[in-house]
C-alpha cells in the first residue's frame, strides 16, 4: 500500500467517527437538556523530506523548507458544547429547566459495580411510590433525583402542590397544608472534557477519576448561583442547519479521500502495465 492509500484510509476511519457524532446530535434534537458534541481533529505523524540541499539558494524563501507528508488526520476529541438551549413552557409543575449554562441535576444510577452519581439536565421529573405513604422524586427514566447531601428525595404522605424556587429548593405541600422542603442536588461542570457520556442523556466520571476541579457542588452559599425555572423544559442545543452543513462538508471530505484511494489504485495499475 502506498503513502496516498495509507493517508486516505486513516482519514476515512476518523471521518466515519465524526459522522457518528453528527448522527447522534441529529437523533437527539428533541431530547430535553441534550448538549451537542463537536469533533476536533489533529494531525497524525508526518515525515519531512529536505529537498533543498543548498540553503544559500533559499535566502529569500518565506515558506518553511522541505516537503512534509502526513499519514492522515485523527479525531482528537469529541467536545461537549455547553451552550444554553431554548426554554419551552409546559406549565407542568414537575418540569424543571436550568437557565444557566453548565449546571446539572445529580441523579443516582445502578450499575454493575453498584450505585453511581450521574449528571443530567433533563428536567422531566416524576413521583414514584416507594411505600404506602411515601413517594420519591425520579427522572423520566426512573432514576432517583438526589438532594444536596446525595440522598434520595422522598416525600411523606400525599402531596398536592409543588413549587421549585429559582435557586433549586423543592417544596411539596401536603393535603393538610404542611410543607416539606428539599434542596435539589446541583453541580456546576467546570471541565466537561473530563466527563464521559453514560447513555440516556447522562454524564459521569470515568472509573477511578476524582471529581475535584471537574465539577463544583452548588451547596450552601453557592446555591445563589443556581438558575432554575419551573414549568419549563430546556430543549437541546442542536442546530439542525449547522448539523446539515457539517454533514455536507463531511461528505465532501469523505468523497475526496475515497477518490484518493481510487486514483492511487489507478496509478499502481498503470505502473504494473508498463512493459
Amino acid at each position: 500500500m502506498n503513502r496516498t492509500m495509507i493517508t486516505a484510509t486513516n482519514t476515512l476511519a476518523q471521518l466515519q467517527k465524526q459522522m457518528e457524532i453528527v448522527s447522534h446530535n441529529v437523533a437527539n434534537i428533541d431530547t430535553a437538556g441534550y448538549k451537542r458534541r463537536e469533533a476536533n481533529f489533529t494531525d497524525l505523524l508526518f515525515q519531512q523530506f529536505n529537498n533543498q540541499r543548498n540553503p544559500n539558494a533559499e535566502t529569500a524563501r518565506l515558506t518553511p523548507a522541505g516537503i512534509r507528508q502526513g499519514v492522515g488526520a485523527k479525531l482528537a476529541q469529541s467536545q461537549i458544547v455547553m451552550k444554553q438551549g431554548a426554554l419551552k413552557a409546559t406549565e407542568r409543575p414537575l418540569d424543571l429547566a436550568f437557565t444557566k449554562e453548565g449546571q446539572y441535576f445529580r441523579v443516582l444510577e445502578q450499575t454493575e459495580d453498584g450505585a453511581a452519581v450521574r449528571f443530567t439536565r433533563a428536567g422531566t421529573l416524576y413521583l414514584t411510590p416507594v411505600s404506602e405513604n411515601e413517594t420519591m422524586l425520579v427522572t423520566g427514566d426512573g432514576l432517583p433525583v438526589l438532594d444536596e447531601n446525595n440522598n434520595s428525595i422522598i416525600i411523606n404522605g400525599q402531596a398536592k402542590n409543588f413549587k421549585v424556587t429559582e435557586t433549586g429548593s423543592f417544596l411539596a405541600e401536603a393535603a393538610n397544608g404542611s410543607i416539606q422542603e428539599f434542596n435539589l442536588g446541583v453541580v456546576l461542570i467546570n471541565k466537561p472534557q473530563f466527563l464521559e457520556q453514560k447513555g440516556d442523556n447522562l454524564l459521569g466520571l470515568s472509573d477511578g477519576v476524582d471529581g475535584d476541579g471537574i465539577f463544583t457542588e452548588l451547596n450552601g452559599a453557592l446555591r445563589g448561583q443556581i438558575g432554575m425555572a419551573q414549568g419549563s423544559l430546556e430543549q437541546s442545543n442542536v442546530d439542525m442547519s449547522k448539523e446539515m452543513t457539517d454533514l455536507i462538508n463531511l461528505q465532501r471530505a469523505y468523497q475526496f479521500q475515497s477518490r484518493s484511494v481510487s486514483m492511487a489504485d489507478q496509478m499502481m495499475g498503470l505502473i504494473n502495465g508498463i512493459r
